[in-house]
């Protein structure tokens, strides 16, 4: 087999290729091959039997350069004594799930296993294999199709793991959804709870993908290198790639660890590293161009210390956005360039909204779950996105609620008509931006107001997280402090309008076209 470099324009080429080998930072330098083959699992069994073909132009690659497979399926790649290698799932075939519907696309090579650590690595793996093969199967893809994305579920012990099950899995066993991505934190230090958490969105029945959160680390590792080892365990590489229908998704891990010393317990930074940047590079020279690339990771981009690289790397392609986490609150972020980003377009990224919101706070309802309200006003919960070609659209899901439940108005429950006019109304539109149009009017009235966009505290966790310093303060761990929230409208009321009950009706129009409305009522005296 030829090491070639591999341009762009070779993508669709049948031959085993290789980018040029460097040696990554912490890393040994590769001083042999591993080979293997990526092949068609006709029964599924995840073993290559007799008639079994291999695959060809499959991606490959060992975290840093990527291999095609040439006609008979083989590929070939460096190896160093701790190297996870894994497929890029191509579009219209999948790789194997386990029983907790954790995709397995990865072989992890770590002959003396991983350093002690608190909670467990990686076990010894022994010499390399003869050949690490792949098994893929084919599956309908279509252009149209959603995906779930969880933000930061983070429990802390067996109890909020059930109100994760409650809250919000039991609402989506069944769905539609072809896929599901929890964009890290998935547990609260506690790695123990892997299995646990695991076991529970498993029941929602779909390929469930993973992000590395900040509280998914080994805190006890002495570098960067070694503080993914729990996750690597459980899940495979921290960062990979994979196509779905026309969209090819990239989960980044932005989490750097500085390292645990005697006298140091050690930081994290929103970071990549050269490793890192040089997969991505080398994944999205494979990509075509008008294809839309979706970038998952935990802390948001334009928090990363090395973005600029990445900013290089996608701001020329016509369709990307990004999704992350780690705030515990929902917002859409356009970077442009006051950020150093260079493309014609802002970038759209979303800070997803969290499965624990506020870290599972404040009051317990009826059944005895948090009601966890975000400190930007807006539910607990999670997105859906929906994919259509290189287009998208976002939908906030409250928990546990109906989805027609996207906004709260605020306004006072009675007022004098000669006061309407100096009314204030506001509203939260959970899943709004920037580039929302939101509109009230008063009942009967045939002509919609148009509402300012008003970035304030929410007036209703403003009240809540008051009420923590009173003399009866409410049950439950206290809130994180106010906000200002990026999606809140304000309007006035009509002037001098007939006494009576009326109905306050709010229309909201997002970025991609989809309308929402919501209602409350008031009395003019």
């Amino acid at each position: 087999m030829r090491n070639l470099l591999i341009p762009a324009t070779m993508a669709g080429l049948l031959f085993t290729a290789v980018y040029t080998v460097r040696a990554g930072a912490g890393r040994s330098t590769p001083s042999q091959a591993a080979r293997g083959v990526v092949f068609h699992d006709a029964d599924r069994d995840g073993r290559r039997d007799s008639g079994e073909a291999g695959l060809p132009g499959v991606r490959v690659s060992n975290g840093r350069e990527i291999a095609l497979t040439d006609r008979q399926g083989r590929w070939e790649l460096p190896v160093s004594d701790d190297t996870i290698f894994f497929v890029i799932k191509p579009r219209g075939w999948m790789t194997p799930v386990d029983e907790k519907m954790l995709p397995k696309f990865y072989y992890t090579h770590k002959p003396n296993g991983s350093p002690q650590l608190k909670y467990g690595g990686v076990a010894p793996t022994g010499p390399l294999p003869a050949s690490i093969d792949f098994p893929l199967h084919r599956q309908k893809e279509p252009d149209r199709f959603r995906a779930l994305f969880f933000g930061d579920p983070q429990p802390r012990d067996q109890k909020e793991v059930e109100y994760i099950g409650h809250d919000v899995v039991e609402e989506l066993i069944g769905t539609d959804a072809s896929f599901g991505v929890t964009l890290g934190d998935i547990t609260f230090d506690d790695l123990s709870l892997f299995d646990s958490i695991n076991g529970t969105i498993a029941l929602i029945g779909i390929p469930w993908y993973n992000v590395i959160g900040n509280h998914d680390i080994n805190y006890d590792a002495a570098s960067d290198r070694h503080s993914d080892e729990t996750f690597e365990r459980v899940y495979g590489p921290s960062y990979y790639s994979f196509d779905h229908g026309p969209v090819h998704f990239i989960v980044l891990d932005d989490i750097a660890w500085s390292g645990r010393t005697p006298t140091d317990r050690g930081k994290y930074t929103a970071g990549l590293g050269p490793d890192q940047v040089e997969f991505i590079k080398n994944d999205l020279k494979l990509v075509p161009q008008k294809q839309l690339v979706v970038l998952m990771m935990h802390i948001p981009l334009n928090e990363i210390k090395d973005r600029q690289d990445l900013y290089r790397l996608i701001e020329q392609r016509p369709y990307t956005m990004s999704i992350s986490g780690h705030t515990h609150y929902q917002e859409h972020r356009f970077i442009t360039r006051d950020d150093g980003w260079r493309g014609p377009e802002p970038h759209h990224h979303i800070v997803n909204v969290t499965v624990s919101g506020s870290w599972w706070s404040g009051a317990p309802d009826e059944r005895g779950i948090p009601h966890t309200l975000m400190r930007d006003g807006a539910p607990n919960g999670y997105s859906i996105l929906t994919f259509d070609g290189h287009r998208y659209s976002f939908d906030f899901r409250a928990a546990s609620r109906s989805k027609e439940y996207q906004m709260n108005i605020y306004a006072p429950e009675a007022i004098e008509a000669r006061e309407a006019g100096m009314t204030d109304v506001l509203v939260n539109v959970f899943g709004g931006s920037e580039r929302s149009r939101v509109e009230m009017r008063l009942g009967g009235q045939d002509s919609w107001v148009p509402m300012q966009h008003y970035p304030t505290q929410d007036p209703a966790f403003a009240v809540i997280k008051s009420t923590e310093t009173s003399a009866s303060p409410p049950q439950g761990r206290k809130l994180p402090n106010t906000m200002k929230s990026q999606h809140i409208w304000r309007g006035v009321l009509p002037r001098y309008p007939k006494p009576g009950v009326h109905e306050i009706q709010v229309r909201a129009t997002d970025m991609f076209g989809q309308v929402h409305t919501g209602s409350r009522v008031i009395t003019i005296k």
